[in-house]
């Protein structure tokens, strides 16, 4: 397996590759817009031996050291010599990753498959597992965004609905703001997407009118996240963590309001793109 050399001071302090930007305004009195630069994500899908084991989202980069360390931490190999190659192959939005391994490590591996339940079966490809990653979803109805007092001290508003959070810490949280502006849910996991899947359930359960009003997730918003909100027909998505550029796309490709509220400026609408933004 080769190995790295050092890395020289040139590259210590190169610059890093630049993050797409996308156009936001802010949903304030006087609104204005701006532009900030988002975090990239991808869909990975890794095989081993031709066998499909995994989709997962990640950052795009140093995806070779992704995939030994994955392999490695999750008792896929006992060695990084276990692998022989790796073949990456960029799909659009998406990557797969062909993984060659011994033939000890890719028994062990369909061994391992046999015990799993609920698993897609062997020999679905790296590029049919992507399009289950990455589904044809319905475009939702445009919805009016919230008033932007509905969004004023929310952070600390919901500080004070989050009852795991206050006594243990470690946790997420799902909210749903009706339309006057009051939180009517609140539903807390130590994960981001069962705090929206519990908050979803509930929701459903009461048999609210999810355009109405609009969800909230303090968790960073992935794609994951949005694709939850699209089949579960909310009309706007309110995140307290910056969403990723695919976050963004998906959005407004599917008329999914987006908007970010940072720590200190102006919630800022990314979805609807502002008039005349260009995608990256």
């Amino acid at each position: 397996m080769p190995r790295h050399a050092p890395l020289s001071a040139q590259q210590a302090n190169a610059a890093p590759v630049p993050a797409p930007t996308y156009s936001y305004v802010e949903l304030a009195n006087e609104p204005l817009e701006g532009a900030a630069a988002l975090a990239s994500e991808a869909a990975l899908a890794i095989s081993y031996n031709g066998i499909s084991h995994s989709v997962m989202m990640v950052s795009p980069s140093d995806l070779e050291d992704f995939i030994y360390g994955f392999s490695l931490s999750a008792g896929l190999i006992d060695s990084l010599d276990d692998i022989y190659d790796i073949s990456l192959q960029q799909h659009d939005s998406a990557i797969s990753a062909d993984v060659q391994v011994s033939n000890r490590a890719f028994w062990a591996l369909k061994q391992q498959r046999r015990t799993l339940a609920g698993n897609s079966g062997c020999g679905l490809c790296g590029v049919e597992a992507l399009e289950q990653a990455l589904p044809q979803l319905q475009n939702l109805p445009p919805s009016p965004l919230p008033a932007p007092a509905h969004l004023q001290g929310l952070r600390q508003r919901i500080q004070t609905v989050q009852t795991l959070a206050r006594h243990s810490g470690a946790v997420h949280a799902a909210l749903f703001v009706d339309a006057q502006g009051q939180i009517r849910l609140c539903r807390e996991d130590i994960g981001r997407h069962n705090a929206l899947d519990k908050l979803l359930g509930a929701l459903h359960r009461d048999g609210e009118d999810l355009r109405l009003g609009f969800a909230v997730v303090t968790s960073r918003c992935s794609l994951e996240l949005i694709h939850k909100a699209l089949r579960a027909g909310i009309g706007t998505l309110v995140s307290l963590s910056a969403p990723t550029s695919l976050s963004v796309q998906w959005a407004r490709q599917h008329n999914l309001n987006l908007i970010h509220i940072p720590q200190q400026s102006a919630p800022r609408v990314y979805s609807p793109a502002a008039p005349g933004a260009k995608q990256p």
